[in-house]
């Protein structure tokens, strides 16, 4: 009897990477065929490592017997996290085995969102690739993780493809995907990094889900999208968590500048928080962790107040949603006017691998005392100085050179010239003073990071970002 007599038409597949449990294993049902096999005869599995030798507990089991017609399936439970692991199958009594190679058990984390998570950073001294860390590429395709990540005109959903010059969307194929693929001179993005630092931190395998489109709005992930599948955003990103076990670790989440516009600005919060409820219901998972990135800068002067509101929004956010966390970015540079450049967005994964580490690997010891980096508390007066209080500081406050970002608004928006001096407090490392010239407005607020391309430089002892923020009133 030869391995051709048996085909598996369910399991794990060369490259993926399987999502363990709590417990740091994973359970996986494989079904299959066998047309040629007698009916009654055992169908039996194991996996082995890299060596060829059969992993702890998983050397070869019975699944069940081949029914009528052929088909055949079974589970197989508690592989431990690790890999890369090859799945063997044979018939009982035969010799012939046939295999899927290279699978891993460890985390799968999505990337969504519009361009930021996309990645458009310069492709040029990118995150070096690991075989340890996959990801299932837009064409449905488990491959070797590797910038871009994100290649959005052949993905296997249609949503994200480009519109011909008659407005229906084209997928590229052939010759006009290998030059597209040859031109590309951007496309690095966080996801690469972050999974690069979390698998030097934990040793466990990453399965990158890269589902980010750049451009879009808040709108055009709604939740209302779920049935349309590779129609929409938020269905193409259900059918793709769907197709690689429908389990994953965590979500990463870049999106909020297609939004900052008088016209949807007000939905904003409302929007945000309905999608994060709705990935956790239609994923089965109420807890699923939800990590964002705060919008950073934009070479713009359309819109500054808006811009404002999403940065304010999304600050806002962070307290009001169990399980999530918000990262900074004002503080970062640019590769071109609106997209954060690839050794920042470096800075950027390292920032959010340090959360998830604090808030999800408890094991890490070294993240325990970490804190989410600076949050404003209150804006007080004294005299001639305004003392901004900070919680969530790691060590104190730092700055390189002279602290800029800080400005005063009158009680309609207006910024006021006020600030002649900004220093870390030198009793206090967790506050900021402001040495303010003249009397204040009734009504006066405190910004930090106001307009669309500001220029701050406060943080902590672990480079954890303020966040931009504002209004903050001056009590």
């Amino acid at each position: 009897m030869s391995a051709q007599d048996l085909r598996i038409n369910l399991g794990p597949s060369t490259g993926s990477v399987l999502q363990r449990n709590g417990d740091g294993r994973a359970d996986v049902r494989i079904a299959g065929t066998a047309p040629r096999v007698s009916v009654n005869k055992f169908v039996e599995a194991r996996i082995v490592n890299d060596k060829g030798e059969p992993i702890t507990g998983q050397d070869w089991r019975a699944l069940e017997k081949v029914r009528a017609g052929g088909s055949w399936s079974g589970e197989l439970k508690e592989i431990p996290q690790g890999g890369p692991y090859t799945l063997e199958i044979k018939v009982a009594g035969s010799t012939s085995v046939d295999s899927v190679k290279d699978f891993f058990v460890g985390d799968l984390w999505v990337l969504a969102g519009q361009s930021n998570m996309e990645g458009v950073g310069d492709l040029v001294d990118v995150e070096p690739s690991d075989a340890r860390i996959r990801s299932f590429d837009q064409s449905d395709r488990w491959v070797l993780a590797s910038e871009p990540l994100h290649q959005l005109v052949n993905a296997a959903d249609r949503v994200h493809w480009r519109k011909d010059k008659d407005g229906i969307p084209k997928k590229l194929e052939g010759q006009e995907l290998e030059q597209y693929v040859a031109n590309r001179k951007k496309g690095a993005g966080m996801g690469l990094p972050f999974a690069k630092e979390m698998l030097r931190r934990t040793g466990v395998p990453v399965g990158l889900v890269p589902c980010a489109h750049g451009g879009t709005s808040m709108e055009q992930w709604s939740p209302a999208g779920r049935d349309k599948q590779g129609d929409s955003l938020y269905g193409a990103t259900i059918r793709r968590v769907t197709a690689v076990g429908g389990r994953v670790r965590g979500m990463l989440w870049y999106q909020g500048e297609s939004d900052a516009n008088p016209k949807v600005i007000g939905q904003y919060m409302d929007k945000f928080e309905k999608l994060i409820a709705a990935f956790r219901q239609d994923l089965h998972q109420p807890d699923l962790p939800f990590y964002y990135v705060q919008i950073g800068r934009h070479v713009s002067n359309a819109n500054q107040a808006e811009w404002n509101m999403v940065q304010e929004a999304q600050r806002k956010l962070e307290s009001r949603t169990p399980k999530a966390g918000m990262v900074p970015a004002v503080d970062l540079s640019l590769d071109d006017g609106i997209h954060i450049g690839t050794p920042d967005l470096k800075r950027l994964a390292r920032r959010t691998a340090d959360l998830v580490s604090h808030d999800m690997h408890p094991e890490l010891e070294k993240f325990k005392p970490y804190r989410r980096g600076p949050r404003p508390v209150n804006a007080k007066r004294d005299g001639q100085t305004v003392r901004i209080l900070f919680a969530e500081v790691n060590g104190k406050l730092v700055t390189a050179g002279r602290l800029a970002g800080f400005s005063i608004h009158d009680a309609g928006g207006a910024a006021i010239p006020a600030i002649f001096r900004a220093q870390v407090d030198p009793r206090d490392g967790n506050a900021v003073v402001l040495h303010i010239s003249g009397k204040l407005p009734e009504g006066a607020t405190v910004h930090y990071g106001a307009g669309r391309d500001p220029y701050v430089n406060l943080n902590d002892e672990l480079d954890m970002g303020t966040p931009a923020f504002g209004p903050l009133a001056i009590e």
